[in-house]
């Protein structure tokens, strides 16, 4: 028989299934999960299991009853190496011959050596003398030598961490911007780099836990904010052991199938570990108009400040009454509400730039959540409101809802990587398109993305713009051919009637085919992941001016007359 371990993997802090450092083990469990229900049952008693019904071989009872197997292997294994109590976590997958298995630890080197123990005893299913395995095993994780502890920081400063499907890269980018007009020393982490008071000190994908330790390390920094991405706490488990605010932005469907993730559900568990780690008195800011999101208050140790545009939402009644506070919008102004005060007004919508003069819901709710976290860390008043209202969507954050005047129509670079995101950029071209015009739009994707994502993408594109056309990401195709991700992208504008999609081998292509063809009052968009830099540039040498926000509003006016 093969080994069963698929993987050992050493999580470094609060991860999906601790909220500390863990060991996960990915199993194979084909040979007890298939075998004949007398040798299951008698494996399970030769381990010190009596009562147990196998189920039917191959079936979800068989796999549920190697879970109770799997954890009752652990804890037996513990005991003999003199480990005591020891929290473990066994999870089955969808494919029903896998299992993973987690317990905390506390020194490597120990941790390693019982989780190699835990599958040599699994891989002895269907030998003689188990128990004698067990306490042979147990006394050499016992003689182990300790090892490291885990490298988890413990910051001396607040931290701000940020998590969420769409949004999350902006709002931090709106705290750390807060955190600056309030006069300190602001350490930032995302996807596109680590940053000090504004300027890039590492670029690259830092939105994992080294994201964290770069920041951390910064000297003389006065707060953290380190946006946490599902990858990072999937494969590593968060840099910090806790937080001072968490901030989850909204749970869409969004690399769906990797990790062994493969609902929006087991999403959300994910970017939950986030609100786990936040400390008692600091509070867990969640979005209100989104179910998922707002029941992971429930399992914070924080106080929890809802965001909502909704004033009347009942997730805002329920936060205020349990003790909480909330941000929403009240007669055009974001305002803070709070049962032991009056309400507070702090701008209107239509003076924070990065709303596009209120047309983005999306960037109204950053810009909610955003607010949430400065204050609840402290940060006064007026540093939000001037913090928000000079935040602009070019300047302060590239990549995003980034809009420019080429002639006489307007170009958009945005990253849009998942459906969520495509129906807000769909929304701002439909905001400032003068009427009777065109909408043209460059699709893309990475190539590790889901093809009923893919293929969604295309037929939301499709159904939405005049023209579509592919644009690939050559960096991100992580091994996919580009014409396999078309074909899909095509199936998915074919299911909505359109059938003319050219592609082409680059981002800065794709706008330029579209720029060559638009025409007045136009809107072309670009979903944009790699080639941002080039095509600043190249619009820029086309003459393209960036949109201040008197301009935007100005096209905003236009486009609803």
């Amino acid at each position: 028989m093969s080994g069963s371990l698929v993987e050992l993997r050493v999580l470094d802090g609060a991860n999906l299934y601790f909220s500390r450092a863990a060991v996960k083990l990915t199993l194979d469990l084909t040979a007890l999960i298939d075998a004949p229900a007398p040798a299951a049952k008698a494996y399970a008693s030769a381990l010190g299991l009596g009562a147990t019904r196998p189920g039917r071989i191959g079936s979800g009872f068989r796999q549920r009853f190697a879970v109770r197997v799997v954890g009752h292997i652990v804890r037996r294994i513990s005991r003999e190496a003199g480990i005591g109590r020891i929290g473990v976590r066994v999870r089955s997958e969808s494919d029903v011959h896998r299992l993973v298995v987690a317990f905390p630890w506390a020194h490597e080197g120990r941790a390693r050596a019982l989780g190699e123990a835990i599958v040599e005893v699994i891989d002895a299913f269907g030998t003689e003398g188990l128990t004698e395995l067990v306490g042979t095993v147990g006394e050499r994780v016992r003689d182990e030598p300790a090892g490291n502890a885990p490298a988890t920081l413990r910051p001396k400063i607040p931290v701000v961490a940020v998590t969420g499907t769409n949004g999350k890269t902006t709002t931090s980018r709106m705290i750390a911007h807060i955190g600056l007009a309030a006069g300190l020393h602001v350490g930032w982490s995302s996807t596109d780099g680590v940053y000090f008071d504004g300027e890039l000190v590492e670029y690259g994908d830092f939105s994992g836990p080294s994201g964290a330790g770069q920041v951390l390390s910064q000297p003389g920094v006065q707060l953290a904010v380190t946006e946490t991405a599902r990858g990072g706490i999937l494969r590593r488990g968060v840099g910090v052991a806790y937080n001072d605010v968490s901030v989850v932005t909204n749970v869409t469907a969004d690399h769906l199938g990797l990790g062994g993730i493969d609902t929006v559900d087991q999403l959300a568990e994910v970017k939950a570990v986030i609100t786990k780690i936040t400390r008692p008195r600091g509070w867990c800011v969640v979005n209100g108009d989104d179910p998922r999101t707002f029941a992971m208050r429930l399992g914070s140790p924080a106080k929890c400040w809802v965001f909502s545009r909704d004033p009347d939402s009942p997730s805002i009644r329920t936060v205020l009454d349990e003790g909480g506070r909330a941000t929403t919008v009240l007669d055009g102004f974001i305002t803070v509400l709070d049962n032991s005060r009056d309400a507070e007004p702090l701008l209107k919508v239509v003076d924070v730039p990065m709303t596009l003069s209120g047309l983005s819901h999306y960037n109204v709710e950053n810009a909610l959540a955003a607010a949430s976290a400065a204050l609840g860390l402290g940060l006064p008043r007026a540093a939000v409101i001037e913090g928000l209202s000079s935040f602009t969507p070019g300047e302060n954050n590239p990549g995003r809802m980034n809009m420019y005047t080429v002639r006489d129509f307007t170009v958009v670079i945005d990253l849009a990587h998942n459906e969520a995101g495509l129906e807000a950029l769909l929304e701002i071209m439909n905001g400032v398109r003068e009427p009777g015009s065109r909408l043209l739009l460059a699709l893309g994707s990475p190539g590790d993305r889901a093809d009923d994502m893919v293929s969604a993408m295309g037929a939301i594109g499709a159904r939405g713009a005049d023209r579509v056309v592919i644009g690939h990401k050559g960096d991100y195709l992580r091994g996919r051919p580009p014409e396999e991700l078309e074909a899909v992208f095509r199936a998915g504008t074919s299911s909505v009637g359109v059938d003319d999609v050219p592609s082409f081998p680059t981002e800065l292509e794709a706008a330029q085919a579209l720029v060559a063809e638009a025409k007045a009052g136009d809107v072309v968009a670009i979903m944009s992941l790699q080639d941002r830099a080039s095509l600043d540039a190249w619009l820029r040498s086309e003459g393209a001016t960036v949109d201040n926000p008197e301009t935007l509003k100005s096209k905003v006016e236009r486009a609803q007359h």
